[in-house]
């Protein structure tokens, strides 16, 4: 096999492997939405104009890829089991990638900044990080119905499939960690 060149639809990173990946190593994207370098259109993850509605949805999926990020760090940190630590670490680094590709649609006038949320026990941290998935899954559908700019309902599918893939890992982890 050669190694090729593919691109993710909803990052736009790169990926240079044999095969397209099940699923981006930055983003978390299904495979569905890699594609082969060459394919990529430039501008394609672009957005001209931006709805009130939409640049709200965005703004709130924006905290909530935030608050996500700063929770994983300090779950990552409070755990001495290697599988929750590499879980937690993997996933804190995917929501600031989601954060930074909404930030390239909505622009934010201040700066952002990361922080650290409080920690529990390993279960309590899986089952809040449950409820973070499940919330930003809903979140994610509701945006989706009221949005109409392809490219912001592009990014909001993908998010609903990746953030569903989380729930489905934590849920798996949990049930070792009983």
């Amino acid at each position: 096999m050669q190694m090729r060149v593919f691109r993710c639809k909803l990052c736009g990173d790169a990926y240079i492997g044999e095969e397209i990946p099940t699923h981006c190593p930055f983003c978390g994207a299904p495979s569905k939405y890699i594609i082969p370098a060459e394919e990529w259109v430039n501008g394609q993850d672009k957005v001209k104009e931006l709805s009130e509605q939409s640049r709200e949805n965005l703004e709130k999926a924006l905290q909530l890829e935030l608050s996500s990020t700063g929770f994983y760090q300090a779950a990552s940190k409070a755990t001495q089991d290697q599988l929750v630590f590499s879980m937690f670490k993997r996933l804190s680094k995917v929501e600031l990638e989601h954060a930074k590709i909404i930030s390239k649609v909505i622009k934010p006038s201040s700066p952002w900044e990361v922080k650290e949320e409080p920690a529990g026990s390993d279960q309590e941290n899986i089952g809040n990080a449950l409820q973070r998935e499940e919330r930003a899954t809903k979140l994610y559908g509701q945006a989706l119905a009221q949005t109409t700019e392809p490219r912001v309902r592009e990014i909001f599918q993908i998010l609903i499939e990746v953030e569903s893939t989380h729930t489905n890992l934590l849920e798996n982890v949990a049930s070792k960690n009983k």
